[in-house]
């Protein structure tokens, strides 16, 4: 496989219990998860102290590196303030948790939107905050990756746009999910021509608009292999995470604002593990099929 290409993943989809998600990834030859749920707990619920007694030590005995902090720091409402201020003292919590564990990625979102409003009136205080957001990386020599979902005020191209080219920071950049695109009825190749060169990280993660359900990589609408293809002949280098929602897991509750079931609509006879590995193999039948010429 391509030395540039790093595989990934949300390993609490594959159970809660930290040492399995572990057990899971080694056992796949992987090495870097995405950390988000352990044992049960959101990583914005950890402090240093509690990561560096019983969650380094874990890691490093499985040898395994994190990728990046999966954190729900920009999944409040956009008038909440008061949760505002306790997210950036979340945020600064999480860039310390980083440095501890030599990630230099944390994954945020930009803000719930209140039903029944335009998003684009929220334009200018969305902006505000990400910048907040932004001031906190970057005094912590952190880079903030912004993923584009449903609900939140990026959830469609042109505003992932507006927002990149607002806060202009070398600590703030995009993620690009692809499953995220299709349930916003968005067309993946767009954003790939509008914001590839902000794009520093990608999800491995694909949907079908019919029902918007998450299907298997490079079975949906999301383009994987064809964008994929191009990502690498544009010379990306770095990290491919596995994020497959392909059963329910703990975190999705904490993760949609929706009920999780209407996000997952058949679990196809899966475990956790099952899932994950299906998406896995799945994205090294892509690579693998770029890599030799048949994409």
């Amino acid at each position: 496989m391509n030395k540039d290409l790093l595989i990934s993943g949300f390993s609490d989809e594959i159970s809660s219990d930290f040492d399995t998600q572990l057990e899971v990834v080694a056992n796949l030859g992987m090495r870097y998860l995405s950390l988000r749920g352990i044992d049960g707990k959101n990583i914005g619920d950890f402090s240093v102290a509690e990561i560096k007694e019983n969650v380094q030590p874990r890691l490093q005995k499985a040898g395994i590196g994190v990728s990046s902090i999966g954190s729900p720091l920009g999944k409040i409402f956009i008038n909440d303030e008061e949760g505002f201020a306790k997210q950036k003292v979340m945020l600064e919590e999480l860039c310390k948790i980083s440095n501890l564990l030599d990630c230099k990625y944390i994954r945020i979102f930009s803000f719930y939107i209140p039903k029944g409003e335009e998003a684009d009136t929220f334009r200018e205080d969305v902006i505000s905050k990400l910048k907040q957001f932004a001031a906190i990386a970057a005094e912590n020599n952190v880079i903030l990756l912004h993923e584009n979902e449903k609900d939140i005020f990026g959830d469609i191209a042109r505003r992932c746009h507006e927002i990149l080219k607002a806060v202009e920071s070398p600590n703030f950049k995009a993620i690009f999910d692809f499953a995220n695109f299709v349930q916003c009825g968005e067309d993946t190749q767009a954003f790939y021509d509008l914001l590839k060169d902000e794009v520093i990280y990608i999800h491995i993660k694909d949907a079908v608009s019919s029902d918007k359900e998450n299907v298997v990589c490079g079975t949906g609408e999301g383009k994987i292999p064809e964008l994929l293809s191009q990502f690498i002949k544009s010379g990306y280098k770095g990290f491919l995470t596995l994020e497959p929602h392909l059963v329910l897991f703990d975190s999705l509750k904490d993760l949609e604002l929706e009920d999780a079931i209407q996000i997952i609509k058949d679990n196809k006879g899966l475990d956790g593990a099952g899932g994950y590995q299906l998406q896995y193999e799945a994205l090294l039948e892509i690579l693998n099929k770029i890599e030799s010429g048949e994409m």
